[in-house]
């Protein structure tokens, strides 16, 4: 693998020590996404997915080995660069929401615009809000935007939490078992709306799912086992 391509992962191993031993959860990792594609990796819990999203998406660091973005090695990157640059390329989506509870479905939308408030300052509150509104309009949630979480459906909740992780316009969106939490037509519904923001958008997306209904409609599926991948297909 090399770092020509737009995300990549080169030779990732990852050990997490454990007293005086070591679990090894990736090993050898070699793995390349296309710019404006839909991956999915599937595996059975402890296949080592969620690892490799979260070091994908720079949310933690592998034992060696690296990633690449736009053919740029993102371990030699100093750690505030690194997380200005994990808040601008990555969208997070997340099995169990992490929605704010005191806060309504808007507000929570508009958190990572406050949080990254320093990238976005010719723009002002009220376009943000706008913005933040149209976006909770688009995925069906105009008449729940002053809901709190406790008052969202399970689907809704998805829902705002996607539609925050697009909110600085993030170039790859990285979903960790985005329907894991929800009911069969909940989770149905989820799924299209992420492959309808894709076809709109052409922002490139990674699913880490045990769902086999996702494999249907990718543009690439890799399959991974005890820490490796143990294929790599494309439709």
């Amino acid at each position: 693998m090399t770092d020509n391509g737009y995300l990549c992962a080169n030779e990732i191993h990852k050990e997490y020590k454990i007293g005086k031993t070591s679990l090894r959860v990736l090993s050898g990792i070699n793995l390349e996404i296309k710019e404006g594609e839909i991956l999915i990796i599937l595996g059975a819990s402890g296949a080592g997915k969620s690892t490799l999203l979260h070091i994908l998406g720079i949310l933690d660091t592998p034992t060696s080995g690296h990633v690449s973005f736009k053919g740029e090695n993102l371990s030699i990157v100093g750690q505030k660069e690194l997380a200005e640059k994990r808040n601008r390329i990555f969208g997070f989506v997340f099995q169990f929401y992490h929605l704010l509870p005191d806060f309504n479905a808007l507000e929570n939308v508009l958190m990572p615009r406050l949080i990254g408030k320093k990238f976005f300052k010719t723009i002002s509150k009220k376009e943000h809000t706008e913005k933040a509104v149209q976006l909770l309009e688009r995925v069906g949630l105009g008449n729940r935007i002053n809901h709190r979480p406790n008052e969202l459906s399970g689907g809704e909740k998805q829902r705002v939490a996607i539609v925050r992780a697009l909110m600085n316009d993030p170039e790859i969106l990285l979903c960790d078992e985005p329907t894991g939490n929800l009911d069969t037509n909940s989770g149905r519904e989820i799924k299209e709306l992420i492959w309808e923001l894709n076809e709109k958008t052409k922002q490139t997306v990674v699913i880490v799912t045990h769902d086999e209904r996702f494999a249907k409609s990718a543009g690439q599926v890799v399959r991974m086992a005890d820490g490796k991948i143990v294929n790599y297909s494309g439709n």
